[in-house]
C-alpha cells in the first residue's frame, strides 16, 4: 500500500478513482496485495491520499462486485482469498450434494457404508484430461502464460490461449475451466457464465526485473501504461525494481505530451500491447517491455489444486462424452 499510494499521480490525465482501482487491481494480481491480505478502511485509506471517501468507497465496491475482494462484517476489507467467486460457498454446495446422495443411497436400500465404497470404486477410475483456456488482453503475452502454465498440468490436459475481445461474440463451448490474470475476472465472467474461472497471479517476469535494476541513476526514463488502470500498479513496480531512478515520468496513451516527453527520454518502459512505441525510438535511447509471468507460487498454491478440484467435480455424464 505505501508503494500504491506514492505512485498515484495527482497531476496525471488519468483520475485518481481509475488510478486507486487499477493500482489495487493489479496489486491484487501480482501479489503485491496478497490473498486475505486487509485494506486500510475507507476513511483511513481516503484520508492518506487526501481523497474523498466516497472516492475509495466506490473503488471498493467495484472491486467487491468483480469478487477481488470482500467485506468481513466487524473486520474490514480483505483481498480475496483466490479471488475467485467460484469458490465461495463450495463446501456448503457439497454438503448440500452430499445430503442429497445419502437420501437418494437411503431410498434405494444402500447403506452409508455401500455408498462410501461405491464411491471410491468411482473415484479409481482414471480422470479424464482437461480442456482449458487462458485468456488475457494481448495474444502473445496470453501464450507466454499458457505456455508456462502448460509446463505444470498432468498430461493429456490441454491448455490453449486466446484475446478476451475475440471470443467475446462467439464464446467457445467446450472449455471445462478458464484461467485468467485477476483483472480480467470480471469481464471473463460476463462472457462465460456458466465455465469455472481462476484468476491468476501475474509477476514482473525476470528480464523486466533484471532489465529495471540496470538503468542508469540519473537517466531520464519514461514509463508508457497501455491501460489507463495500469499506470499506478507500473510505476509501483519500476519503484520497488527500480529504487535508484528518479527522474520518471509515467504517461498514458492517448495522453497529450507523449512525443515530448519519448523525446526527452534516455529509457523507455512500456507495457505489453505498446511495442509499437519502438518505431519511434533514436538509436541511442534504450527500451523494453515491462511484461509479467506467471507467478510460479500461485500455480502450486492456487492454480493446479484448483484444476484438480474441477476434473473431480466433472459428472459421469460429462466424461462419458469424450
Amino acid at each position: 500500500m505505501d508503494r500504491i499510494v506514492q505512485a498515484m499521480d495527482r497531476s496525471s490525465s488519468v483520475s485518481l478513482s481509475v488510478q486507486l482501482r487499477g493500482a489495487l487491481e493489479f496489486g491484487i494480481a501480482s501479489g503485491e496485495l496478497p490473498s486475505d491480505a486487509r485494506l486500510p478502511s475507507v476513511r483511513a485509506l481516503a484520508a492518506r491520499m487526501k481523497i474523498s471517501p466516497v472516492t475509495v468507497s466506490n473503488v471498493y465496491a467495484a472491486l467487491q462486485s468483480s469478487g477481488l475482494v470482500e467485506g468481513r462484517v466487524g473486520s474490514g476489507t480483505f483481498v480475496s482469498g483466490r479471488g475467485s467467486r467460484a469458490h465461495d460457498g463450495r463446501f456448503r454446495q457439497l454438503d448440500q450434494q452430499i445430503a442429497e446422495l445419502l437420501s437418494l443411497a437411503k431410498s434405494c436400500g444402500v447403506s452409508a457404508s455401500e455408498l462410501a465404497v461405491r464411491i471410491s470404486m468411482a473415484s479409481s477410475a482414471s480422470p479424464r484430461p482437461l480442456r482449458i483456456l487462458m485468456v488475457g488482453n494481448f495474444i502473445d503475452a496470453t501464450r507466454a502464460y499458457a505456455d508456462e502454465l502448460r509446463q505444470h498440468l498432468p498430461e493429456g490436459d490441454e491448455i490453449d490461449a486466446a484475446v478476451l475481445d475475440e471470443i467475446a461474440p462467439n464464446p467457445p463451448k467446450d472449455i471445462d475451466l478458464i484461467i485468467a490474470p485477476k483483472t480480467l475476472l470480471s469481464k471473463t465472467r460476463e462472457i462465460l457464465p456458466n465455465v469455472e474461472v481462476l484468476g491468476l497471479t501475474l509477476i514482473p517476469n525476470e528480464a523486466t526485473r533484471v532489465a529495471l535494476a540496470s538503468i542508469p541513476p540519473d537517466a531520464k526514463t519514461l514509463a508508457y501504461s497501455y491501460f489507463p488502470g495500469f499506470v499506478t500498479i507500473m510505476k509501483a513496480g519500476i519503484l520497488r525494481f527500480a529504487p535508484h531512478v528518479t527522474r520518471l515520468t509515467m504517461k498514458v496513451r492517448d495522453e497529450e505530451g507523449i512525443a515530448a516527453a519519448m523525446q526527452a527520454a534516455d529509457v523507455v518502459i512500456y507495457a505489453t500491447g505498446a511495442e509499437y512505441l519502438r518505431h519511434d525510438l533514436r538509436p541511442d535511447q534504450v527500451a523494453f517491455e515491462y511484461r509479467h509471468t506467471p507467478d510460479i507460487h500461485a500455480i502450486r498454491t492456487e492454480i493446479l489444486p484448483a484444476i484438480e478440484n474441477c476434473r473431480a467435480s466433472l459428472t459421469p455424464t460429462k466424461a462419458a462424452n469424450t
